[in-house]
């Protein structure tokens, strides 16, 4: 992980914080911390971040103000939000002042390393600092998901259906298909990626013809599930969110 790219943590439980930082910092990653959304504010004006990873439900400044204030003086940092609350109307609020995504409470490291890592990489290709090859689809792949697009366009609450179908057709959802799928519905990309984030179900990675789940909660790794973690990494040449 590139030392000179930096992230932030907000939030006013140092439990979240301390957290966030270990698992962060396990990985690489160079990590700081703030205890509050004005604490934010001190260390943004001190030096530059490239994503912070902040809480909404703050007292003093919540974390819409804050990106509120990063969007006018911060405008190039990414942005993930940490919320025990994940309502329809929180994502909303969150999407309109222009998120790259979300982590909601409690999350397993896995969680919180997939989003993070995700939304590295939607900063670096914003700011042209690593392009990826662009995947490519059979036309037939591509048409049939236009006339899914085409049929739902005008029902409302399309949303989830037409993902749904997509990931039938395609086998996931890449952001091409998202960016596809968001412009046929008149959405906007983060909206879609918040969609595909949240549930479960979707996948922003080709799958396997066998998933292996595991669990990664505070008990598990109290019964050294960290060993077997380990050792199926090692003997599939794999890591945790990978396929082979």
């Amino acid at each position: 992980m590139a030392d000179d790219f930096r992230i932030l943590v907000v939030d006013d439980e140092a439990v979240i914080t301390r957290s966030c930082q270990r698992i962060l910092q396990a990985e690489g990653y160079n990590v700081e911390t703030a205890s509050s959304g004005k604490d934010a504010v001190l260390k943004m004006e001190q030096a530059g971040y490239n994503l912070v990873l902040t809480d909404l439900k703050m007292p003093e400044m919540d974390g819409i103000t804050l990106i509120k204030w990063m969007k006018n003086n911060r405008p190039d940092a990414g942005v993930v939000i940490i919320t025990g609350y994940p309502s329809q109307e929180t994502i909303k609020d969150a999407l309109d002042v222009g998120i790259i995504d979300y982590v909601p409470k409690p999350f397993t490291p896995a969680v919180l390393l997939d989003v993070t890592g995700r939304a590295v990489e939607w900063v670096k290709g914003k700011t042209g600092v690593e392009e990826k090859p662009k995947e490519e689809f059979p036309p037939s792949m591509i048409s049939e998901l236009d006339r899914v697009i085409e049929q739902y366009k005008t029902k409302p609450g399309s949303s989830i259906p037409v993902l749904q179908r997509a990931q039938e057709i395609v086998g996931y959802l890449p952001p091409q298909i998202m960016k596809r799928v968001a412009r046929g519905l008149n959405l906007s990309p983060a909206e879609v990626h918040s969609i595909v984030s949240f549930y479960s179900f979707f996948t922003m990675k080709p799958r396997g013809d066998h998933n292996i789940r595991i669990c990664l909660g505070t008990a598990c790794y109290v019964k050294r599930v960290e060993e077997s973690i380990n050792k199926l990494k090692a003997e599939l040449k794999i890591d945790v969110g990978d396929v082979t």
